[in-house]
């Protein structure tokens, strides 16, 4: 496919969500293992600015959370992962769906002589 900064910068979100999503997802498998601290993932504001730069591409991160903990040493929020998970599939659907536009543009480009 013909490389554009939408293109990339679509890309480069889907795999940042990706990998958020696998990030909840093991934050909640491990909501009662003691000392467990959750990870989180961020890419949007370096997105941004290599979207400003004409890039488009940029790598995700994922930190350990400094959240309070529970007694058990573990800091995991049920509900901050239920809402992160919530807002995660909905901007992948999003994005899956903008990707799926450039695919019917580059189609129709291609058609048309």
């Amino acid at each position: 496919m013909l490389e554009s900064v939408t293109s990339a910068a679509l890309a480069s979100a889907m795999d940042g969500l990706s990998l958020r999503q696998r990030a909840i997802a093991n934050n909640i498998a491990n909501v009662n293992t003691p000392n467990y601290h959750a990870k989180r993932v961020s890419f949007e504001a370096a997105l941004a600015d290599s979207v400003k730069s004409g890039e488009g591409t940029v790598a995700a991160t994922t930190a350990t959370s400094l959240e309070p903990t529970q007694l058990n040493g573990n800091n995991v929020n049920l509900d901050t992962e239920t809402l992160s998970n919530i807002d995660t599939v909905l901007r992948f659907q999003f994005a899956a769906r903008a990707i799926g536009g450039e695919l019917n543009a580059v189609r129709a480009a291609m058609r048309t002589n």
